[in-house]
């Protein structure tokens, strides 16, 4: 799992929006990842709370990566559909996202992400996601 996981984590942190969040993976399993994006005024829609728009990438990329922990090597995964109920403001350090899979499958997987906002190692939910990954086979000459 270890080479899987570091695979993984280098295609997903190669990606220019991965780079502009910030993001950070904690943890990687097969079929979960942890991963964190760190608050910044940027990301805010105002001083101190950060907008809709990180909180969905935060769950997307937390889903989407949990379900790539269980393709085949050389498979990639796409996100297809993703929904996101936000329950409470992310007004804290950093988003903390917990991506699993619910089912998986050849070429989809179902997966989610509960993202919650951490302030002093506290965590409050703040949103939680239900998204579908396109499972792309590697192209072969």
């Amino acid at each position: 799992m270890h080479d899987q996981a570091e695979r993984l984590k280098q295609a997903v942190l190669a990606m220019p929006m991965a780079k502009s969040l910030g993001l950070q993976f904690l943890d990687i399993g097969a079929g979960t990842v942890e991963l964190e994006i760190p608050y910044r005024d940027e990301l805010s829609f105002r001083p101190g709370q950060l907008q809709a728009t990180a909180i969905f990438a935060a769950a997307d990329f937390a889903a989407v990566a949990a379900a790539g922990t269980l393709l085949p090597p050389g498979w990639i995964n796409a996100s297809i559909d993703c929904t996101l109920k936000i329950v409470g403001p992310a007004n804290g350090d950093k988003l903390l996202a917990r991506g699993r899979v619910v089912s998986p499958g050849k070429l989809i997987t179902v997966c989610a992400a509960e993202v919650y906002s951490v302030r002093g190692g506290q965590e409050t939910l703040c949103a939680s996601a239900l998204a579908t990954a396109r499972n792309i086979e590697p192209v072969t000459h």
